[in-house]
């Protein structure tokens, strides 16, 4: 079952993706504007992210009997709207010694957007205000959507509960991709069959409380090399720079209440809920930077672990409609949400035991 996730990502990756996380174009400018580039570029993934991680809990209200058990694949996109799709440079508080080579081209693609055209051209000054380099901001990954796949197993606990549990091991995409590992769980309970017995057919609805955590976590190594002719500022200069990686932690919780009503074998829900999601994501290893100018060569400082984003960028409330078809074994799943201006669109398919 480890596979499902990774042919789940490669498939809804396949048609939007364009380009590798090229973080390294990120990171030419040192410590301090790097990380404010970073967290600029990223904002709609760690959003879109954490409103996908929090979807596809549940499709009903209904709680499994004890010791039944579901197993379910499923997807979601989050969609991006175009206004989080770019970011001003001028805006995000960068130092004086970078910036935009043409003052009229300011606007760079985050990680969703324009994936056939980079951002604009960065300069890179000194102190005493000599240009050192310039760079290219890179286009966007995806185009508007960010995926998020689920395996997700669901069982009877005791009279009106359920335990779920998300997880997969460290899970290897290939140099290009990095790799990824999750981990969640979470428990429902439905109110109402404490108060109607579960063979009374005319149960006018069911309505469940639900709370569930989870966590991701990422790596991609990183190659951020010293440009042609370029030379240590001094020999104290760290020059092994093979371990660099991009590394990311998501945590996510969700706070939800669900209510539905089966006719027949498909049961249509509505539920409402409150996310909190944040993350933690950094750099590791040594990374040259260009300083200075020396002997007429630029010349670079060793950046060893550049930084570390740590925010809670989710708090909001969300809706979900949706539907669940239940078959003699198979379980058929569909809904869309929608939170803070991006919308949820989740599919799956799941085994009843």
């Amino acid at each position: 079952m480890r596979k499902i996730p990774v042919l789940i990502i490669i498939l809804l990756f396949s048609k939007n993706l364009q380009a590798q996380l090229n973080f390294e174009q990120l990171i030419r400018s040192g410590p301090a504007d790097a990380e404010k580039l970073v967290d600029a570029y990223t904002k709609p993934l760690l959003y879109g992210f954490g409103l996908g991680m929090n979807s596809g809990w549940t499709n009903t209200a209904e709680t499994l009997d004890p010791l039944h058990f579901d197993l379910r694949v499923m997807a979601t996109g989050s969609l991006v709207p175009s206004s989080k799709q770019f970011f001003d440079v001028t805006q995000i508080g960068l130092s004086t010694n970078l910036r935009p080579s043409d003052p009229t081209r300011v606007l760079s693609p985050t990680f969703t957007g324009d994936t056939k055209n980079n951002g604009p051209w960065m300069d890179l000054f000194d102190g005493n205000n000599n240009k050192l380099i310039s760079f290219e901001l890179p286009s966007a990954v995806i185009r508007n959507v960010i995926p998020t796949p689920q395996l997700q197993l669901t069982a009877g606990f005791f009279a009106n509960t359920e335990i779920m549990v998300r997880a997969a091991p460290k899970i290897k995409l290939g140099s290009r991709f990095g790799s990824v590992s999750l981990f969640g769980f979470g428990f429902k309970y439905n109110l109402v069959r404490d108060f109607v017995l579960k063979n009374i057919k005319n149960t006018p609805f069911d309505l469940s409380v639900l709370v569930g955590y989870y966590n991701l976590k990422y790596s991609l190594a990183l190659n951020l090399q010293p440009m042609d002719g370029m030379i240590p500022e001094d020999p104290s200069q760290v020059a092994d720079f093979s371990t660099q990686e991009l590394y990311a932690s998501f945590n996510n919780y969700l706070f939800q209440a669900t209510i539905s009503k089966q006719f027949s074998f498909f049961t249509p829900f509505v539920s409402a809920g409150y996310s909190v999601s944040g993350a933690k994501i950094g750099l590791s290893g040594n990374f040259p930077v260009v300083n200075s100018i020396k002997d007429d060569q630029l010349a670079y400082i060793t950046y060893s672990d550049p930084f570390q984003i740590k925010q809670t960028f989710l708090k909001t409330f969300r809706g979900d409609v949706g539907f669940q078809v239940k078959l003699p074994v198979v379980r058929i799943y569909g809904a869309y949400g929608f939170s803070g201006g991006y919308g949820m669109l989740s599919a799956g398919i799941g085994l009843g035991i």
